[in-house]
Order: C-alpha cells, then sequence, then structure tokens
C-alpha cells in the first residue's frame, strides 16, 4: 500500500500526470486554476525583475517584438511584461487549459497588446516565422513529448530570434525519466537542434533559465560552404 501511495503521489502530484497522458495534465490544471497563483505564490516584483527586465533587454534589437508565451498558464509572462513600459511589442499565450486562460483572462483585461488562444503546444497554429521570441516556463518537462514541443517553438520563431525556455533542475529533476531534465540538458538538446548562443541564467531553487537564439540562414551558408581553392601564383616567363 505504501508503494502504490508513493506511486501514485509521484504520478499525479509530483509529475502532475505528464506519464498519464496530456488529457491528465489539462484536467489536474483545470482543476487548480483558481489558486494556482497562491500555490506557486507569484510575486509581480519578482516576476518584473528575473522575467520580464531581462527579457525586455535581451530583445532590444526587436523595438516592437512579436511574443509567444507557450503553455502560457495563467499569463504570468503576458502579464509580466504588459506592465512594462519600455516593452511596446505584443504577447500571445497559449495553453491547453480553458480555465487557466480564463484566470489569465481576468488579470490582463487591464492591460493592451496580449492575445490568449487554447491550443497545444506540440502543434502550434502559427505559421512557420510568426514570432521574434519564444517562451515556455514550468513547463517542458510536463510535456508528453518535450522535443517536438521544442521543434514547434523553434518552427515558429524567426530567424534571429530569442528563444527562452525553463530547465528543470535540482534533486526532482531525477523524478522525471524520458523528459529533459538536469542541468546542461536543455541546453545541450537546443544545441543539437542547431540553435546558438546557448545560454543559462540560474532562476529559482528548481529551475534554470536556458536563452538560445535561432541562427540566421546566411550564417549555415557560410558555415556549410566549402572553403575557397587558391592557386598558387606563377611566375612569369
Amino acid at each position: 500500500m505504501v508503494l502504490l501511495g508513493g506511486a501514485a503521489y509521484w504520478l499525479v502530484y509530483t509529475t502532475e500526470g505528464t506519464y498519464l497522458g496530456s488529457g491528465i495534465v489539462t484536467l489536474l490544471y483545470d482543476w487548480t486554476a483558481r489558486r494556482y497563483d497562491k500555490i506557486k505564490d507569484l510575486h509581480f516584483v519578482d516576476e518584473a525583475r528575473y522575467l520580464a527586465i531581462p527579457l525586455v533587454e535581451t530583445l532590444g534589437a526587436f523595438s516592437r517584438a512579436r511574443v509567444l508565451d507557450v503553455a502560457t498558464g495563467t499569463g504570468r509572462l503576458p502579464i509580466a511584461l504588459g506592465r512594462q513600459y519600455d516593452f511596446a511589442g505584443t504577447v500571445t499565450g497559449i495553453d491547453r487549459s480553458y480555465r487557466m486562460l480564463a484566470e489569465a483572462h481576468k488579470a490582463i483585461e487591464e492591460l493592451d497588446g496580449i492575445s490568449l488562444l487554447r491550443g497545444d503546444a506540440h502543434r502550434l497554429p502559427f505559421a512557420d516565422e510568426s514570432f521574434d521570441c519564444v517562451t515556455c516556463l514550468e513547463a517542458v518537462e510536463f510535456m508528453s513529448d518535450p522535443r517536438r514541443a521544442l521543434c514547434e517553438m523553434m518552427r515558429v520563431l524567426v530567424p534571429g530570434g530569442v528563444m527562452m525556455v525553463s530547465n528543470r533542475v535540482g534533486a526532482e529533476a531525477s523524478l522525471f525519466p524520458a523528459r529533459i531534465t538536469g542541468r546542461g540538458q536543455l541546453e545541450r538538446v537546443l544545441a543539437e537542434m542547431g540553435m546558438k548562443d546557448v545560454s543559462m541564467r540560474r532562476w529559482q531553487v528548481h529551475y534554470d533559465l536556458v536563452f538560445a537564439i535561432k541562427p540566421l540562414p546566411w550564417l549555415n551558408i557560410v558555415a556549410e560552404a566549402p572553403a575557397p581553392t587558391v592557386e598558387p601564383m606563377r611566375k612569369g616567363n
């Protein structure tokens, strides 16, 4: 019974239903939507300091950045960006949970430039290269196919665009087999996918923030081009 109870706790609470299917994950988030922010103990000052401000600084080259927040939940990142006076872009949040989005809608009523959409991270309903920045916080380890979701995020990102994704670290990272967790693992996967300038920033006890840039097409062409053949100079007759 103890083992059975421990397994149930791991399946439902620790890993939030990820090994039971995406439908269960969505259901659990629907159930906790109204108290989610209290459970996470979110604070505006922390969200601004550790998320919004660093992201705005990173997006300096994009004066009116189009940001996509995948698995947006109650809209913590869109709200944090929307409250930044020096952010003039737009934010689209997407999530599978209807009730989480309902909570987000309440919070963004007085903010401009934010839209919310219900959808799946594994099949993002956007054209290629639609966004200057794609973010995803505290969600990749709960996705059934994290690599596919990351590929989708990369697909909708413009060349030169910024990706910011949280990576589960610490002791609990080992409780997510067959997922991308553990310090350095997300960085390795993004590099294998072809992302450039991959870097990590400490964020929370259980999460790092990983930043990466989608390469420009001409960089790939230069990298793949063969070195020019130089013929030796001939002496005149």
